[in-house]
């Protein structure tokens, strides 16, 4: 077991457009801007969905036209597929593109770009674990039961099934946390 409790708390990067990312991130993905200024001749924006968090998104101006996005993913969890709906349902509606949704078993998720062309993934845990890397298509608009059932079934084919309880036991076991 680690010495010290580390865990993630936010992620900062450079932009080019700092007023079209903060729409974004504030406008698609519900972030709230809490502070901004400048900080050595570069603007800053920071946003938080956290009342305890200062901020769990920095946008810095910076990033050169001909710089290609870095990130592979920026991954965002909502509280369950009902949300996941309602965001790719709101997504669909505002006609944005590249939007890809997938299952990977123990999760339901939903990747689309930003305005810069970093990858972002909102997704929904499931009750259920499969070795991964596991990604399979799935179409978000059906109704909920009915991707819900095809979930188990998925997941009962695949190696590694189990419920994710069993799981998070093994990992806390790993990780000397019982």
């Amino acid at each position: 077991m680690a010495e010290y409790n580390l865990s993630f708390s936010h992620l900062g990067f450079f932009v080019r457009d700092i007023d079209a990312m903060l729409a974004f991130y504030r406008d698609v993905l519900g972030f709230f801007l809490t502070d901004q200024g400048e900080l050595n001749g570069r603007q800053v924006r920071f946003l938080s969905r956290n009342p305890k968090e200062h901020h769990q998104v920095v946008l810095m101006t910076g990033r050169g036209e001909d710089q290609p996005t870095t990130i592979n993913q920026i991954s965002f969890r909502v509280g369950g597929l009902g949300e996941l709906r309602a965001l790719y349902a709101r997504l669909v509606a505002s006609g944005a593109q590249g939007l890809d949704p997938a299952t990977h078993g123990n999760a339901w998720s939903l990747y689309f770009p930003d305005p810069e062309g970093n990858r972002i993934e909102v997704f929904a845990d499931s009750d259920w674990y499969v070795s991964q890397p596991c990604k399979v298509t799935v179409d978000l608009a059906r109704p909920e039961e009915d991707l819900r059932a095809d979930q188990l079934e998925l997941c009962r084919s695949l190696p590694g099934f189990k419920p994710i309880g069993e799981w998070h036991a093994e990992m806390r076991a790993l990780m000397g946390m019982d």
